[in-house]
């Protein structure tokens, strides 16, 4: 009989400094029974949860929260969670302020105005050690342009990024809760969008392509669908 791998738990602490978007966010991500989710309110009691818990694998960072004193706390966050990820948490499109976080080792900028249903599917990106950018936020320049890998959805490129670990389809339907036939689908929809002849091809060509040198994934904020559902 087949061993059924686990769902490895992923950590979320949402810092914000307003109760409405800390509840809207929370709301939101309850569901998805993968996420383990935590508040904090200011820039102390980020701190304070990353050395209680010597990681968190996602932060949504407010930068403007009380105690943040702009590039400077992003520095010291990110270095302190090194193990895992600093995302910018913004209302407003600071596109300076995200590019040098960016080069600080933050792991990407997310909207405020990033529907709530998109929410996490963009943390399990990030979580699998993505970047995460909004295609309509042209943060820096040096960034990879735009090529075939914008045509994936996040839940297909959650497979390949299974794929390129050498899971088999049956492992990641364990992985992502799916039959394996579904996965299957996926996997042929991955290959005509990059016009790949089979699995390992689609592999190789991301990584010509730079998914995974760069980890850096553009999506559109009103088409990312959960990654809950793949």
């Amino acid at each position: 009989m087949d061993k059924i791998l686990e769902i490895d738990q992923i950590s979320v602490l949402i810092a914000d400094d307003h109760q409405l978007v800390r509840d809207a966010l929370a709301q939101a991500l309850v569901t998805d029974k993968r996420l383990n989710v935590t508040i904090a309110e200011n820039y102390d009691a980020v701190l304070a949860q990353i050395v209680g818990l010597e990681k968190i694998d996602v932060i949504l960072l407010d930068i403007v929260m009380p105690g943040m004193d702009g590039l400077k706390s992003v520095k010291e966050i990110v270095d302190l969670n090194a193990e895992g990820a600093v995302v910018v948490f913004s209302g407003i499109t600071a596109l300076d302020f995200a590019n040098q976080a960016l080069k600080l080792g933050a792991r990407g900028f997310i909207p405020k105005t990033l529907p709530l249903s998109s929410l996490a599917a963009a943390i399990h990106l990030i979580a699998m050690g993505q970047v995460f950018v909004p295609i309509d936020v042209n943060i820096a320049n040096s960034l990879p342009k735009q090529n075939n890998l914008g045509r994936l959805t996040p839940k297909e490129l959650a497979i390949l990024n299974f794929v390129s670990d050498g899971l088999t389809n049956k492992e990641i339907g364990w992985k992502t809760n799916v039959v394996e036939v579904t996965v299957k689908m996926h996997m042929r929809s991955i290959c005509i969008k990059l016009g790949a002849k089979n699995r390992a091809h689609a592999v190789t060509l991301a990584y010509k392509l730079g998914f995974f040198a760069n980890n850096i994934y553009f999506c559109n904020p009103n088409k990312v669908e959960l990654a809950a559902q793949i």
